[in-house]
């Protein structure tokens, strides 16, 4: 009866301290950290480009609407300003996407985080935190290896 009772102590122990769905738990809300931090990284990034094409389309607008004009008077009067000069040159720019340095740096930062998180059980978020720095620069230095081959390769063909 003892080793029973020893038996199913053991086992009760054993099971309790087996806490594989909060690691999991864990693991999967730092992936979806990550994932929203991304997120709000790209509205961002969308939000700050929106607001300089509107600029860039508000100062076109201008610039075709209102001819310059000067005004020559032959009179003493005290108007110091200078006349207004209109030089807009209107060059339609392709609109360029991310490059394989801030590319590789996103990817590397959320690979980090989620590798960080899972290798560090002790402290999971400072494992993510020097996950992300870690992986951050790696895929930083990896896409400038790549973007400068990418630009060897232009310079080569032209």
């Amino acid at each position: 009866m003892k080793k029973l009772f020893l038996s199913l102590a053991t086992v009760t122990v054993l099971f309790a301290c087996n806490n594989k769905a909060s690691q999991e738990e864990a693991i999967e809300s730092a992936k979806q950290a990550t994932v929203d931090s991304i997120t709000n990284a790209n509205a961002v990034n969308e939000a700050k480009q929106q607001a300089i094409d509107s600029m860039k389309a508000v100062q076109k607008a201008r610039a075709s609407s209102a001819p310059a004009t000067v005004n020559h008077s032959n009179s003493n009067s005290a108007d110091n300003s200078a006349p207004a000069a209109s030089t807009a040159t209107t060059t339609t720019e392709k609109k360029k996407g991310w490059s394989h340095t801030a590319k590789g740096a996103v990817v590397g930062a959320g690979t980090g985080a989620v590798t960080g998180a899972i290798i560090n059980k002790n402290d999971r978020v400072k494992g993510a935190a020097i996950g992300t720095v870690v992986g951050a620069g790696a895929g930083a230095g990896i896409g400038a290896i790549v973007d400068h081959a990418k630009k060897k390769k232009e310079a080569n063909k032209q």
